[in-house]
C-alpha cells in the first residue's frame, strides 16, 4: 500500500522547485551609474573639477573632464558627437560655431581676462604696454591662435597694438594653451608671456609669477559660458553641473581660482 512522503520532504521538494525556477530567470537589470563627458578649456579645469566633484557626490554620477585648447576641444566633440558639456575660454567660440547647432542652452559662470605674466617680483620691470613684447632684453613664448582661446586673445591684443607679426617672429616658440605658457615661464624659457590672468593664482604658479595688467581698454573681460551639447544623452546630469557652476557655491569656487564671477566680482 502506497504511503505519502513525510510533510518535511514535501516542503523540501517545493523549496527546491522554487530555487530551480529562480535560477532559470534572468537577474533583474542593475541600474548603471550615469557618466558624462565635459570638454573644458585648460584654464577653467581646476574650478570645474571641484564643481564636478560636488555633482558626483550628490548624484552618484561620474563627470569626466577632458581638457585642452578651446578650438581643439570643439573639433574633437564635433568629430566624435560624444559628450555633454563644452566650456571654452571665451564666448567667441559659441558665436564662431553657432551655425553648426552643436551648442545648446548655456549658463554664464564668469569672466576670463588676459594679462602679462612675469617672474615673481617682476625683475625686468615689465609694464602693461602691449609693445613690451618687442623689448630685446625679454624672451617671450606665445600661444598659437589656432589652438587655444588665449592664442586668439593674444592675436587680437597684439594686432591692435600693431606688433602681432613682430612678436610671433621673435618668440622663442609657439605653444598650444595656457598651461604650456605658464610652464615656459616657470622653467625660465620666457621672461614674459601673455596669458589668462587667473592662471597666475593657481597653486603651482603663485610662487613663481606675478600679474602685470593691461589697461582696461586693451583687455576686456571675456565671458565664460558652460554650454550643453545638443547631442548629450545625459542632459539631466549635465544640467546639474550647469546649475552648480552658476550657483553661489560655484561662483565662489571660480573666484577662489582668480576668475571674476558672473557679476564681475573677484576675490583677488
Amino acid at each position: 500500500m502506497f504511503s505519502p512522503p513525510p510533510r518535511s520532504w514535501l516542503k523540501m521538494l517545493a523549496m527546491a522547485a522554487l530555487l530551480l525556477a529562480g535560477a532559470c530567470d534572468d537577474p533583474p537589470p542593475q541600474a548603471q551609474p550615469k557618466e558624462i563627458l565635459a570638454y573644458i578649456g585648460i584654464t577653467m579645469a581646476k574650478p570645474m573639477a571641484e564643481i564636478a566633484a560636488i555633482v558626483e557626490e550628490r548624484t552618484g554620477a561620474s563627470v569626466i573632464i577632458t581638457q585642452g585648447g578651446s578650438e581643439d576641444l570643439y573639433q574633437s566633440l564635433k568629430a566624435s558627437r560624444q559628450g555633454d558639456l563644452y566650456m571654452p575660454g571665451s564666448a567667441s567660440y559659441r558665436d564662431r560655431h553657432a551655425d553648426e547647432d552643436l551648442l545648446g542652452e548655456f549658463v554664464h559662470v564668469g569672466y576670463n581676462q588676459a594679462a602679462f605674466l612675469v617672474a615673481k617680483g617682476n625683475p625686468k620691470a615689465v609694464s602693461g604696454d602691449p609693445t613690451q613684447v618687442l623689448r630685446r632684453d625679454l624672451s617671450i613664448v606665445v600661444c598659437n591662435p589656432e589652438s587655444g582661446s588665449i592664442g586668439r586673445e593674444t592675436q587680437r591684443i597684439l594686432s591692435e597694438a600693431n606688433v602681432f607679426n613682430q612678436a610671433f617672429e621673435r618668440a622663442q616658440y609657439l605653444t598650444t594653451d595656457s598651461r604650456n605658457l605658464n610652464k615656459a615661464l616657470r622653467n625660465g624659457e620666457a621672461d614674459l608671456i601673455l596669458n589668462w590672468r587667473a592662471t597666475a593664482f593657481f597653486s603651482e604658479n603663485r610662487p613663481a609669477m606675478d600679474v602685470v595688467d593691461f589697461p582696461p581698454e586693451v583687455a576686456q573681460p571675456k565671458k565664460l559660458l558652460l554650454n550643453l551639447l545638443s547631442f548629450s544623452e545625459n542632459k539631466d546630469i549635465a544640467r546639474q553641473v550647469m546649475s552648480v557652476a552658476a550657483s553661489a557655491e560655484g561662483q565662489a569656487i571660480f573666484r577662489k581660482y582668480g576668475f571674476l564671477d558672473a557679476k564681475g566680482l573677484g576675490d583677488k
